[in-house]
């Protein structure tokens, strides 16, 4: 595995050694959440012409790859990671992050324009070390992902590194006992200082939990309309989203009402843009907690995933990873959260406990030229056992779901 070397001309520091503790936490095998095809996303089911259009392109954004990698290199960039925030409980952690090239001076997690973000060069196969509260990661590499998940055995050994996928991406479960609480990461590269992210350490018996749409349901975003989300996604200042009125309030009141619920923001936005939306989270005083992305790079067992299955598929991983919670859903009525919501409580009866909507108004949900397809705000409902709360505002949908909530919460 071929590894970049360390500039010449600069030293590393003291702190950059390799000294650390000797007891590691060791890594169990999983399957990576960013290339888990589904049944009806595995490009060999497409038609021919499909088939055929997506393979050029995968090949193309190989071919970009390739050209983009050799020129930072001659720029003297070197691999660096992006760090996400975690989740897990007191028996494992899923950890996630991503290896890009970059400039020594530019730093993690940083605030910075869509766009900037989205041009992203990713560093493919890289070697990475990790540690949870300074105790390392003793990792399990698992083949090839884009190989059909298969495993390739030369890499079935203990390592005290996890080398990332042709994306950057590198998605690992670690097997431990931790308190509950918020807890440390660090990710280091060679020649790097370690850069750090939260881990969201939820109680096993944590009883409820929620999972929540971002783009126009906590941030206005006007996501129907292709032109205008794109300008909001790429181009508009971080600083400058705004959030939708009212839902800041509704979610601190789930989380007094629900002390220990973890939030897990759910959205098919790029992992790209998760730098801003982690800050508008934060400044806007919304209960922190992990994102949860999608890859917008092609792949070529399931291309690039569609926010549907994307959210049904990461709803599904939640399910499993806590078996004894029950979840409140919170979306919006512009690309379909209704449906897929209601399609989450079919597959898993018992296990969601009220859905929240909000309609998106006429002027944001308007057609035209610049808008997909997605569930209109006028259309009804769909059918479930589950109660449904629709409202305009945080403050709407408070008025009716919170007194719904209450009483679960006294039963």
């Amino acid at each position: 595995m071929n590894e970049p070397q360390p500039l010449p001309q600069r030293q590393i520091d003291a702190d950059d050694s390799d000294d650390m503790p000797t007891v590691p936490i060791p890594a169990r095998k999983v399957v990576t959440t960013f290339d888990a095809a589904s049944r009806h996303e595995r490009i060999e089911i497409k038609p021919p012409l499909i088939r055929f259009c997506r393979r050029a392109i995968t090949h193309g954004f190989g071919i970009w790859l390739r050209f983009s990698t050799a020129l930072v290199r001659r720029l003297n960039w070197y691999p660096r990671v992006e760090p996400y925030v975690g989740y897990g409980t007191e028996h494992y952690s899923r950890l996630i992050c991503r290896t890009v090239f970059g400039p020594f001076k530019r730093q993690a997690g940083r605030l910075t324009r869509g766009i900037r973000g989205m041009l992203t060069i990713p560093s493919p196969h890289t070697k990475v070390r990790i540690a949870i509260d300074d105790v390392p990661l003793e990792t399990v590499q698992v083949g090839i992902s884009e190989v059909y998940d298969q495993v390739d055995r030369s890499r079935d050994v203990s390592s005290e590194f996890a080398a990332s996928d042709s994306a950057g991406y590198l998605d690992l479960v670690a097997e431990h006992s931790l308190e509950p609480g918020i807890h440390n990461v660090s990710y280091r590269v060679r020649s790097r200082k370690p850069v750090t992210a939260s881990l969201f350490t939820i109680p096993s018996g944590t009883k409820v939990g929620v999972i929540s749409d971002v783009d126009d349901t906590i941030m206005v975003t006007q996501a129907p309309s292709l032109m205008k989300a794109a300008y909001n996604l790429l181009l508009l200042d971080p600083k400058k989203k705004v959030p939708v009125p009212g839902m800041n309030l509704l979610f601190n009141r789930i989380a007094d009402m629900f002390p220990d619920a973890p939030f897990f923001y759910l959205s098919t936005s790029p992992w790209n843009v998760e730098s801003s939306i982690r800050h508008f989270i934060t400044y806007h005083g919304f209960p922190e907690g992990p994102l949860l992305l999608r890859d917008l790079d092609p792949r070529p067992k399931t291309f690039i995933p569609s926010g549907v299955q994307h959210k049904l598929e990461y709803a599904e991983q939640l399910m499993a990873d806590f078996p004894d919670m029950k979840f409140i859903l919170i979306g919006d009525d512009g690309q379909k959260d209704p449906t897929t919501y209601a399609t989450i409580a079919k597959r898993y009866p018992g296990r969601v406990l009220a859905v929240g909507i909000r309609q998106l108004s006429p002027r944001e949900s308007a057609g035209g030229l610049g808008t997909v397809a997605g569930f209109a705000a006028t259309q009804p409902m769909p059918v479930t056992d589950v109660p449904i709360f629709a409202g305009t505002t945080g403050s709407n949908l408070m008025k009716t779901m919170m007194p719904y909530l209450k009483q679960q919460l006294d039963q």
